[in-house]
């Protein structure tokens, strides 16, 4: 009886020798598997990253110079319609408060404001409200064109330089003046049909401009010939 048994014994231990033996190999094959696939989904090859850089580097250089032509057009269109709605508020103020009242450009210093002449008291002009500056690369030119927009200047200048309170022309200025009827005038008190405000930024010019009736008027032409257009 135990004869038999022993082989019997020694065939069941070798199957099971077997199984677990089978099952190690299967257990590593499995392992191994699950660390290529790991590796695979861990990251990108060299290759896949030197294509995602160079797509990133061409998409850049198309969209980076179009971004940039956007913001200059913003800068020096929001300087322009700015600077149009401050030539209208001085009107306005003039017949509100029955005054003269101007816009004052500082060339030089590429900035502007609204002042008032004071009639009470000791006389001379009062600034209203803050200073405004225009945006970097900005300034107040029409560059090289050498026209105006059409029908309204015969020559082609910035508006005529401000007087300080005893009447001296005050350099590197110039002043869009309105009585107080809201109609522009010149230095001497006469109505003037000529004044206009330029500014540029090398690129576009754009202008504002005043009828003999009070009628602002906005332009734009591009810097290196006049092709005015009405905005």
């Amino acid at each position: 009886m135990l004869k038999n048994l022993v082989p019997h014994h020694g065939a069941g231990t070798a199957l099971a020798l077997h199984r677990g033996v089978r099952g190690l190999i299967s257990c590593g094959k499995s392992a191994r598997q699950k660390r290529r696939k790991w590796s695979r989904e861990g990251g990108f090859s060299l290759v896949e990253l030197l294509f995602g850089v160079g797509l990133i580097a061409v998409i850049s250089a198309m969209t980076i110079p179009a971004s940039m032509n956007t913001m200059s057009h913003l800068r020096i269109s929001g300087d322009a319609h700015g600077m149009v709605n401050n030539v209208l508020t001085a009107k306005m103020r003039a017949a509100s408060d029955f005054t003269r009242t101007r816009l004052f450009v500082d060339l030089a210093d590429r900035s502007y404001h609204i002042e008032t002449w004071r009639k009470s008291g000791t006389p001379g002009w009062i600034t209203q409200g803050g200073i405004v500056g225009l945006s970097q690369g900005i300034s107040f030119s029409f560059g090289s064109l050498a026209s105006a927009p059409p029908n309204t200047q015969a020559t082609i200048a910035q508006a005529p330089a401000c007087l300080d309170d005893e009447g001296t022309a005050i350099g590197d200025t110039a002043c869009v003046l309105f009585n107080t009827r809201g109609i522009p005038i010149d230095s001497t008190g006469g109505p003037t049909g000529v004044d206009a405000l330029y500014a540029t930024d090398g690129t576009a010019v754009y202008g504002a401009t005043v009828s003999a009736t009070g009628f602002v008027q906005l332009w734009r032409s591009r810097s290196a010939t006049a092709s005015w257009v009405r905005q």
